[in-house]
């Protein structure tokens, strides 16, 4: 059983940047692909980024593409999302995901999850 702990929300100016991190516990790491998804209110929850297992491949929703960075440390049993040029569309509950093997874009595919942290992105 993995246990998923983000942190690094909050609140932030449009144009600004914030990093968050999730902390992976009771499972093999570099056997699992993450990625993290968020849910706005009145909205499904939709992908943002993944990361393979390995950490060589990335994948980004396009609207996201260019501002925010999927990245992990096994040795942390962390991965961290950069997220820079912040917009109000930003806003949202960002949870952390983890599942076995291939990552993927799909939320359903996602056996693991955090308990959210809000990023809200206001003037």
């Amino acid at each position: 059983q993995v246990q998923l702990v983000e942190s690094g929300g909050g609140l932030v100016q449009p144009g600004g940047s914030l990093r968050l991190s999730c902390v992976a516990s009771g499972g093999t790491f570099s056997r699992h692909a993450m990625a993290w998804f968020r849910q706005a209110p009145g909205k499904e929850r939709e992908f943002v980024a993944a990361i393979s297992l390995s950490g060589a491949t990335t994948y980004y929703a396009d609207s996201v593409k260019g501002r925010f960075t999927i990245s992990s440390d096994i040795a942390k049993n962390t991965v961290y999302l950069q997220m820079n040029s912040l917009k109000p569309e930003d806003t949202a509950v960002y949870y952390c995901a983890a599942k076995l093997w291939l990552a993927t874009m799909t939320r359903n595919d996602y056996a693991y999850w955090g308990q959210g942290t809000q990023v809200t992105v206001s003037s």
